[in-house]
């Protein structure tokens, strides 16, 4: 897999639209992890089904273009996704997770956390 840091306008389409229709229930898994005393929730998203984290939502199920999982900061250190020396770097670069999803985009060429505001009230 390679890491790009830009997310391209093929990738910000798809997102984008899945989002819409996904955001509240990402918001609310989003405060159940952080009730569940686990920091730094992260939402991996895939065309196909993968390892990380456990599923939210299928596109079967409900019509997105993506899988979604839920996971947290502690499986993706333990799983060697984030590496010790990048421990602080990624606490730096997470947003606040009552303003943002932290997905964790996995495809064929584009591995990388994309940070996406929740929509306003």
């Amino acid at each position: 897999m390679h890491n790009d840091p830009e997310l391209s306008g093929k990738y910000l389409g798809t997102i984008s639209q899945d989002f819409v229709r996904v955001a509240d229930t990402l918001k609310e898994a989003s405060y159940q992890i952080r009730t569940a005393g686990f920091e730094y929730p992260i939402f991996p998203l895939c065309k196909e089904e993968q390892p990380i984290g456990q599923m939210l939502m299928a596109p079967a199920v409900n019509g997105t273009a993506w899988y979604y999982y839920a996971s947290f900061f502690d499986e993706f250190l333990q799983r060697g996704l984030v590496t010790p020396d990048k421990v602080d770097d990624f606490k730096a670069a997470y947003k606040d997770p009552d303003e943002f999803c932290c997905l964790f985009v996995v495809d064929q060429q584009f591995t990388n956390f994309v940070f996406i505001p929740f929509p306003e009230d």
